[in-house]
């Protein structure tokens, strides 16, 4: 059965993938980007399936009313996918408060603008994928010069897990996508590099530089990535964080099991920080069938 997908972040990137490869598919797309008329050319070539539509992630208000009209054009949204998102480069130090926010606006603020939007569409009709564009960075992280985007990505996760947890009884899925380096613009148009003291030159600098190098050696595939999402919306059964590319799913295996080999070595001072009778928090499952 086709599925209806809302985008964000549609006109470059992983996202314009994603919506290429949704509609080779056979399914619809309502795609949105701050300038529509960036989609004209997947309007010519797939016609009505592909609606474009005008977003600034950061409005709420805008947010809403571009998921009604999504919703009035194709009758349902089956998946919802968060995919806008920037990054701009300054060590903590010396980064402006304002640009900071303003990352925080975009790739947190517009997920939580989205999400909260989606809730009540997925659960009047009982069903629907949430797909959350986290990165490498939002598991891993520790990237100088990247605090602002990879605490939003972190906070993202949160986020996720809490909204997985609230919708599950609707039908309702949490997908949070974890991205390595892949051929993009990530790194060039899309993100400004502030200057910064020679200080931070091998940490700040060197990140900057491996970053500017990725878009065009970076082993990420944004067709292959694409197409490997629209598979995982016809499965029953979806993980709750997919790594994707070689860096993404080997570093995020190497940095559980130092983690969980942390967490054994300190087990037992974790534990004599409670009550002699502790009573264990039931956690939900991080892995979904529906």
């Amino acid at each position: 059965m086709s599925k209806v997908w809302f985008v964000t972040g549609s006109s470059r990137g992983l996202g314009r993938a994603l919506v290429r490869a949704a509609l080779q598919e056979g399914d619809r797309v309502a795609a949105t980007a701050r300038r529509p008329e960036q989609l004209a050319d997947l309007v010519e070539e797939f016609g009505e399936r592909v609606y474009p539509l005008a977003l600034d992630v950061t409005d709420p208000a805008a947010a809403a009313a571009a998921l009604a009209a999504a919703r009035d054009r194709f009758g349902r949204l089956d998946v919802i996918v968060n995919n806008a998102g920037y990054a701009n480069v300054s060590p903590i130090e010396t980064t402006d408060d304002a640009d900071f926010r303003e990352q925080f606006e975009t790739n947190f603020w517009g997920v939580y603008n989205v999400s909260k939007a989606a809730i009540p569409i997925l659960r009047d009709q009982q069903g629907g994928l949430v797909i959350q564009f986290s990165s490498m960075g939002g598991r891993v992280g520790g990237s100088p010069g990247l605090a602002s985007y990879q605490a939003a990505k972190f906070a993202i996760d949160g986020f996720s897990r809490v909204l997985q947890g609230e919708t599950a009884p609707f039908g309702v899925r949490v997908l949070v996508v974890e991205p390595s380096g892949f051929r993009t613009d990530w790194a060039g148009a899309s993100m400004t590099v502030h200057e910064f003291p020679d200080a931070y030159a091998e940490t700040v600098g060197a990140m900057r530089f491996a970053a500017g190098q990725s878009g065009a050696i970076a082993a990420g595939d944004p067709v292959r990535a694409a197409e490997i999402l629209v598979k995982m919306t016809r499965r029953d059964d979806i993980p709750y964080h997919l790594p994707l590319g070689v860096n993404a799913a080997e570093g995020s295996i190497a940095l559980d099991r130092q983690l969980l080999a942390d967490d054994d070595k300190w087990r037992a001072v974790s534990r004599s920080a409670d009550f002699s009778e502790p009573y264990p928090v039931p956690f939900p499952p991080m892995s979904q069938t529906v």
